[in-house]
């Protein structure tokens, strides 16, 4: 057999993708969902707008409750051609015609109508072009044109005919498929994530919320304060009856208002309310979609603004606190309508500019103290806020689940917004005033979790311990985390009064990467400090807001003892596609806590048949590639993937659970691991597997320092495919493939170790990826002459280490 067919031989062992293009994966991935949300017990159809949809087979939503399948897709639509704009306005033209007819306009006034509007489709005539030739763009707004009403037709019209130099073509938000979810009455408010499965494989999730309120879809247009602008259309505007059908109607409370904000949009909303009642208006913008890649600051900044019945604002509001997304508070002084605007910060926009707006006297929590208890131990919170009934909440405490856990309160039966608390196992204590100075510091003895507020603009609060020379101690504070607006800031200080170590924010970074375990937090407000002691004696732990602020909810909780090391993982990405037996990459994320700098063991906890290659973090490293390899026999729906993580440490084992979460930009340059519910492995059946593949000797691969060591992979034997190309996927600098040969058994091929680059120790996985190569041709079969090539899987990751010669 000749070199190239036996080198050809061995690539089918490698897993086949639907990806094409120039070593690029076009993996399917949705921008948004609008609606975002279905309200408990109801029916709807949304759009999930992204790129590479097309072929959606199935629509997967977690949790329970909510059931979700595909309509169908919908191909890109960028401007419609001039016989499709005269033929939709035709057909536009004839539906508001009826709807006049049926409101008892005349037929002389309907006949001048008809006169202007043909204008618009006189030139067909001319040329010759039928109006039954002309294929209209598959749009979810043309769905039922007929039985549209006049304020309908206009929303469908301000959609399809948007001014071209105000639309901002986007291929990434170019595609969608239409969606229709079920949501049972009993179904759990709150975000869900909802992924859909094409032929290409398992779309990254997005969030999808079920409500408890009535849902409205905005319509367009919608902008102009008091009123629609009917100046284009004078006939209409001198018409009483048919003005009425026209202006935005009252929606009754309680509501939630759903839209999209477009360049330079601005929607308004107007509805009725009562003298007395606490109406609170909760924007959710930025939590549909956390981060904008090519957009600054990285997320749709909604504004809200109220105005009264006479056009006078009443209330703004461009935040909560730390968070993007506003809440407006309001005391409804008197009977009367009220509008309700929203727009962007500065009035930027595009289809994934998702807004869903609850409008209502729901419960809102504004502050809770403690921030969280002891494992196990009896803890009621003191709550405030709107419409909070309750001023005590019990919090969970038992053990397990997680760090940071969610309580909340009901109302009118409504269920408030989530209220964060966190649970450890050390002793806990509160703060005591006054222990603003030395002389007044509360003795706290080690270790302790003291819960506390900053409780007014220029509080401090002083602890203080006693330490032996060489002791270690670790403060560290859970407050932004936590929903607090308490921006900390820590000092130690000795007997003396000298301050010895101080922090105000505290994140790992890796490069442009955020590696924290919340993922959404972009001001890292929560101190942390790290310190040995020089000498025995008395030392004060100082804690303050850094911009001098204070009230009762600047609540925190401040661990104050020796380091406890610990780690926490991240395993991205969160959805995963994969053929039989066939191999995929993933990256898990060590955060390392307290110190802790020990080797981490990750393995695959549930379910059975898949393999983990390379699933060992050396010592001291934050993050990992390794490779997943999927069972030869597919599930038969996406199943849910558990890893988990093994450390020991003094003589003892630490498990942690490898959490999911997606690696997303924010604003051309930071990164971000956004948590995810699940990772969400889809194996697509196949009627031939992937054949197994084996690094020969199954150990880490030594390579000596500017060295090299050949390697050689046992492969099955497969029909042979050309133009294959084998690669390191992302590679460690200093490290390269070369000489790749065909043996008996599979594959080899020498891993070339840079002598100045990568030094001795270097530990790492490295993924060889294999790539097709081809020439495309044109119409006529005649060569483009540009080389193209696309990627057809992977080999297991194989671990290597930099040796002395």
């Amino acid at each position: 057999m000749s070199f190239v067919r036996r080198l050809t031989f061995a690539a089918a062992v490698l897993s086949v993708a639907t990806a094409r293009g120039q070593s690029v994966r076009r993996e399917p991935h949705i921008g948004y969902l609008y609606p975002a949300g279905v309200r408990q017990g109801s029916t709807a159809q949304i759009i999930a707008g992204g790129q590479y949809l097309a072929g959606p087979v199935e629509v997967y939503v977690s949790g329970k409750g909510v059931r979700a399948s595909v309509v169908r897709y919908i191909r890109p639509i960028f401007n419609l051609q001039r016989a499709q704009r005269s033929v939709l306005l035709k057909r536009m033209a004839e539906v508001r015609e009826k709807r006049l007819e049926e409101a008892g306009v005349g037929s002389a006034i309907l006949a001048r109508m008809r006169s202007q509007a043909e204008r618009a489709w006189a030139w067909m005539k001319k040329e010759n072009v039928k109006a039954e030739d002309v294929k209209l763009p598959d749009h979810q707004l043309l769905s039922d044109l007929d039985s549209k009403s006049l304020r309908e037709l206009m929303h469908v019209r301000y959609f399809l005919f948007f001014p071209r130099n105000k639309r901002q073509l986007n291929r990434q938000l170019a595609e969608s498929v239409l969606v229709e979810v079920t949501v049972d009455p009993n179904a759990p408010p709150g975000d869900r994530e909802l992924r859909i499965r094409t032929r290409g494989g398992l779309t990254n999730p997005v969030v999808f919320q079920v409500g408890q309120m009535p849902e409205v879809r905005e319509l367009e247009p919608n902008d102009r304060k008091g009123g629609i602008d009917l100046s284009r259309a004078p006939i209409l505007g001198r018409m009483p009856k048919v003005r009425q059908l026209l202006e935005p109607k009252p929606v009754k409370l309680p509501v939630l208002l759903n839209g999209q904000i477009m360049p330079g949009d601005v929607d308004r909303f107007v509805f009725r309310a009562r003298e007395g009642q606490k109406i609170v208006i909760e924007a959710s913008a930025r939590r549909l979609v956390p981060y904008l890649a090519d957009a600054v600051p990285g997320w749709f900044q909604a504004t809200l603004a109220l105005y009264d019945a006479d056009g006078q604002e009443v209330a703004f509001a461009d935040d909560y606190r730390f968070n993007p997304d506003p809440v407006l508070f309001y005391r409804i002084p008197k009977d009367g309508e009220y509008e309700l605007e929203i727009r962007d910060a500065v009035y930027r926009g595009r289809e994934d500019f998702v807004y869903r707006i609850a409008v209502s006297e729901q419960p809102f929590v504004t502050q809770a103290f403690p921030l969280g208890g002891r494992e196990g131990a009896e803890t009621l919170a003191s709550i405030d806020g709107w419409n909070v009934a309750r001023k005590r909440l019990p919090l969970d405490t038992g053990p397990g689940d997680g760090w940071i856990r969610y309580a909340s309160c009901r109302h009118g039966g409504f269920v408030s917004n989530p209220i964060p608390y966190a649970v450890d196992t050390l002793p806990e204590c509160e703060e005591s005033e006054s222990n603003d100075t030395m002389r007044d510091a509360q003795r706290i003895g080690m270790p302790k979790i003291i819960n506390g507020r900053i409780a007014r603009a220029g509080d401090v609060d002083m602890f203080r311990i006693e330490g032996d020379a060489g002791d270690r101690i670790v403060a560290e504070v859970s407050a932004r985390r936590l929903s607090s607006p308490l921006d900390s800031l820590l000092r130690l200080i000795d007997a003396s009064g000298k301050v010895l170590h101080w922090n105000d924010d505290h994140v790992l970074k890796d490069e442009h990467l955020h590696i924290d375990r919340l993922g959404l937090i972009t001001h890292h407000a929560d101190s942390y400090l790290s310190a040995e002691l020089p000498k025995k004696g008395a030392y004060y732990v100082q804690l303050s807001d850094a911009q001098h602020h204070g009230s009762k909810a600047h609540a925190y909780r401040l661990r104050i003892s020796a380091p406890r090391p610990d780690f926490a993982l991240r395993a991205t990405p969160s959805s995963l596609h994969a053929r039989p037996g066939a191999t995929v990459p993933i990256c898990v994320y060590a955060m390392r806590k307290d110190g802790f700098g020990g080797e981490i063991e990750v393995r695959v906890k549930a379910p059975s048949g898949f393999r983990l290659t390379g699933g060992r973090i050396p010592a001291g490293c934050h993050r990992m590639r390794m490779t997943l390899t999927a069972p030869n026999k597919a599930p038969a729906q996406p199943v849910a993937l558990k890893l988990e993580g093994i450390a020991r440490f003094g003589g003892k084992a630490i498990r942690r659970p490898a959490e999911a979460a997606d690696n997303v930009m924010q604003a051309f340059l930071y990164r971000h691991l956004v948590p995810a519910q699940e990772m969400l492995v889809a194996v697509r059946k196949q009627r031939w597997p992937a054949p197994p593949m084996t690094v020969a000797g199954g150990r880490t691969v030594r390579i000596p320092v500017g060295g090299s060591t050949r390697v050689r992979v046992r492969t099955g034997n497969r029909r042979p495919m050309k133009g294959l190309v084998l690669e390191l996927n992302d590679p460690p600098e200093g490290l390269s493939l070369r000489d790749v040969s065909v043996v008996s058994d599979g594959l080899e091929f020498r891993l070339q170790a840079d002598g100045e680059a990568v030094k001795s120790g270097f530990a790492d996985n490295l993924i060889v990826e294999a790539l097709r190569e081809y020439v495309p041709k044109t119409k006529d079969g005649k060569s483009t002459g540009r080389k193209r090539r696309y990627s057809t899987g992977f080999l297991p990751a194989i671990p290597v280490e930099i040796v002395q010669k």
